[in-house]
């Protein structure tokens, strides 16, 4: 019986609807295939997910004790056809824990973690399964570039998971991740639980001091939303506390506010994650050993675009030097306005916002306050829409009639100019304390022609604070910046266009996987963007030119700050990657002051991400000795730009076409180096970077 004969009578086993766990139907009726979650309970999944386990289970097994001889269609096709259940289960749960979770759903996610670390290690750690692909002769079967390139992924894949290794180093990798999954999943539900149980209750007019109104009406909105004791709320939503740290005059409560933000997951409770912190350190460490690496950042960064830890390093010491310098006169420009209002306090990290606000109005008259009104949700999510038609020739719609999994999500039907079918594109735009921080993209299902024509279902998740009822949420700068950021990795999601799941959308190296994001950021500091966008939410009317040009003309205001924020966090990622050895007990935020302190760290900034909130790298392991990729794909993205610019047009049709087929519609297909040397015909420099930070240097 072979694998895929198997997987069919194993699913049919499973159910085709009659049952009432929607995961036993074979196929959901749902507008776009979309999960049914009006029907779906948490108690689903734990059946769900193991009727999935045992499914793909088998299918490996068939596949490793196939007695034909290897070929690329019985083996990685095969390997490729399976699991499809077990991803339609775990890509609803995960949508789910991140952005609509609940008690019940974190202890499932407690429980199904280390469970499916524990499977996908049996699976890349099987030998016989290991010598089937490793036999598939490539040029005996005259394979077609995509299925070369398939092959080649799952062989690294295979090598970086251990394949290779003896019977007891193999066992060790496998505790070894079932372990991470547990501590990765304890970190955020501690990060969850600090920033859900913080509130900032502002009791009367003098807590309300120099609050604008649409941060006045935000805060009584999360008010409202939790249960309406106080009349309004700062909780620890960026789109929140940030606004608060940049206009309230009250000096202490902006401090108080910093202090809780600043120190999610270092309680000293049971929500502190630094134990957890020293032991995923630790682990990493020992698997990277045990596969033949120094460290674990030379293991991650083996298989990226930079290739190594000292090109990394390389990039963001050449960014740090300019960056600190320019900071440091930030730094001078604000204690002088500080003192210019007759005070004699030494500028700290909770008054940096506040004074750079002032000092914006002062050199830009530029006031977010007068921005806002012109970049409402509605203006912003079309703006984003109208790019993406303008580049790519796509046309969305709204659906309104299909499940939805919170009333906030909308969703969209995404075409091609000729009404050919895309995908399905959602948007969860408003923070809830149910939904953890930050903004993100993810899939409800990828694109792939492996198993028919399969579209995807892509969704972004933001945490902008909601407007009061009957009203349109206003946007700063930075959360218009925020929102497009995110739908260029929709875009890389959506536009798709392989043969084989393992090289679908965003499934690219992680110093890659930033350029469609970042490049995307472009269009919209572009004049022609905001003169059709920007758009009054009252009045309809365009934002005024000379608002248009001031704001234009500030976009590298405070950069010294956002560059020593962004980039102090990378290098200590990147060091406590390559120089915690990984002994038990190390102390955490000690490792990350000594590293601060090596590279001068500016006492009044503080690192964009401490490491015990530091979910980007302990969540998860996308970018964990990663973090550096942000800035070393704005080295592509800057120069990509440049092509437009040099084609004379921001949308110039040939440009757009290349970075379709190149970039956004190209998954995996090659490697990045390749894939950007085909759209830009070359490989970029530093300069555009640098130019776009406001960080060259001066002759």
């Amino acid at each position: 019986m072979t694998a895929d004969t198997l997987r069919e009578k194993l699913s049919e086993s499973g159910g085709n609807g009659a049952g009432s766990n929607p995961f036993d139907e074979a196929q959901w009726s749902t507008p776009y295939g979309l999960a049914p979650f009006e029907r779906i309970t948490p108690e689903h999944f734990s059946s769900a997910f193991a009727h999935a386990l045992d499914v793909h289970q088998a299918e490996i097994a068939a596949i490793a004790a196939d007695k034909r001889q290897p070929s690329f269609d019985n083996t990685i096709g095969a390997m490729e056809r399976a699991g499809k259940g077990l991803t339609r289960v775990a890509s609803t749960f995960f949508n789910l824990t991140g952005s609509n979770t609940s008690p019940a759903l974190q202890a499932i996610e407690r429980e199904v973690g280390p469970k499916l670390a524990r499977h996908s290690s049996a699976v890349y750690l099987n030998p016989d399964l290991w010598a089937r692909i490793s036999r598939v002769d490539a040029d005996a079967e005259n394979l077609g570039e995509e299925e070369r390139r398939v092959l080649d992924r799952y062989r690294i894949r295979f090598r970086r998971a251990g394949a290779d290794l003896g019977p007891e180093a193999k066992e060790r990798v496998a505790e070894i991740a079932s372990r991470m999954a547990e501590l990765g999943t304890r970190f955020s539900q501690n990060l969850l639980a600090d920033e859900s149980g913080f509130t900032l209750p502002l009791k009367g007019e003098d807590d309300l001091a120099g609050l604008p109104p649409f941060l006045r009406e935000a805060a009584a909105e999360a008010a409202f939303e939790r249960g309406g004791e106080h009349g309004h709320l700062i909780t620890l939503s960026r789109s929140l506390i940030e606004p608060f740290l940049v206009f309230s005059t009250r000096r202490d409560l902006r401090e108080r506010a910093y202090q809780a933000w600043t120190h999610r997951g270092e309680t000293g409770g049971e929500t502190d994650n630094s134990a957890i912190i020293a032991e995923i350190v630790a682990l990493r460490a020992e698997r990277a050993r045990l596969l033949g690496f120094d460290s674990f950042a030379h293991f991650k960064l083996d298989d990226t675009m930079a290739g190594s830890p000292d090109a990394a390093m390389d990039l963001l010491r050449e960014v740090w030097a300019p960056a600190l310098q320019r900071a440091s006169n930030e730094r001078d420009r604000l204690q002088a306005l500080v003192q210019a209002e007759g005070s004699n306090f030494a500028i700290q990290a909770h008054d940096w916002r506040h004074y750079a606000e002032k000092l914006r109005r002062a050199e830009h008259d530029l006031d977010e306050s007068e921005i806002k009104p012109y970049l409402p949700l509605e203006g912003m999510i079309q703006a984003a829409f109208d790019t993406a038609s303008q580049l790519f020739g796509l046309r969305f719609e709204e659906v309104r009639e299909l499940p939805r999994y919170h009333p906030d999500v909308r969703a969209w039907s995404v075409t091609n100019a000729d009404g050919s079918e895309v995908g399905l594109f959602l948007g969860d735009y408003f923070a809830r304390a149910s939904k953890r921080s930050g903004a993100w993209m993810s899939a409800f299902r990828s694109q792939e022609r492996l198993s028919g024509d399969v579209k995807p279902i892509i969704v972004n998740v933001m945490n902008f604070a909601k407007a009061p009822r009957g009203e349109p949420t206003l946007l700063s700068f930075d959360d218009a910046r925020t929102l497009f950021h995110e739908f260029g990795h929709a875009l890389h999601g959506l536009l798709s266009d392989v043969t084989y799941p393992l090289l679908a959308g965003t499934a690219v190296s992680g110093d890659f996987v930033e350029l469609p994001s970042q490049l995307y950021e472009h269009w919209l500091e572009q004049p022609e963007v905001l003169r059709q966008h920007a758009r009054h939410y009252r009045t309809g009317e365009p934002m005024p030119e000379e608002l248009l040009t001031r704001l234009l003309a500030a976009r590298t205001f405070n950069q010294g700050f956002a560059t020593v924020e962004y980039t102090s966090s990378a290098i200590v990622d990147m060091t406590l990657h390559l120089s915690a050895a990984g002994e038990a007990g190390l102390d955490v935020l000690a490792f990350e002051a000594e590293a601060l302190k090596r590279i001068a760290m500016p006492a009044e900034i503080s690192m964009r991400h401490r490491s015990p909130h530091f979910a980007h790298i302990f969540s998860g392991e996308g970018y964990a000795a990663g973090y550096y990729s942000y800035l070393w794909s704005e080295v592509l993205d800057a120069d990509a730009f440049d092509a437009f610019r040099e084609a004379g047009d921001i949308f110039d049709p040939e440009t757009a076409t290349r970075l379709r087929r190149f970039v956004y519609g190209a998954g995996n297909l090659r490697d990045p180096r390749d894939a950007y040397t085909a759209f830009r015909g070359r490989l970029p420099s530093t300069g555009p970077l640098l130019k776009k930070r406001g960080l060259v240097r001066a002759a």
